[in-house]
């Protein structure tokens, strides 16, 4: 989906950790880019590291880290701290999985985006992937 900017929204969609289930990943990622997106997927056993990596060298507008196996107080708060480290303000950190809604609620209070369950309706993440891009990117 091409915004008011130039270029259509680019999306790094990772799997972080030694979580090997990646079918809703590829699920969102297809439906992405059937909304018009880029979607770069990194693939399976991503460190945080790589995944803040690859989306400064993609020049990302968002980080979609989907996890299953539970390390998501872990993985978001280190991707986080690695976007800032290297003063990457301006990209959204969301994702998906099985994520408690009280986890939901801290991760959101140090700044991760809208985090979706499984189960969550397609065009809600094409919705709130094009607001938060529309209100806080321009290039």
């Amino acid at each position: 989906m091409t915004t008011q900017n130039s270029r259509p929204i680019r999306v790094l969609v990772a799997k972080v950790g030694l979580d090997g289930h990646d079918r809703g990943a590829r699920v969102i990622a297809a439906f992405l880019r059937d909304a018009g997106m880029e979607v770069i997927y990194t693939g399976l056993r991503q460190t945080p590291e790589m995944v803040v990596n690859a989306a400064i060298q993609e020049d990302v507008d968002v980080i979609g880290v989907s996890i299953l196996s539970g390390a998501h107080m872990t993985v978001f708060p280190k991707i986080m701290n690695l976007l800032k480290e290297k003063g990457v303000n301006d990209v959204l950190l969301t994702g998906g999985g099985i994520i408690p809604d009280e986890d939901m609620k801290k991760l959101g209070e140090i700044g991760v985006g809208r985090l979706f369950p499984p189960g969550t309706d397609t065009s809600e993440i094409v919705t709130y992937i094009t607001n938060w891009v529309a209100a806080n990117r321009s290039y």
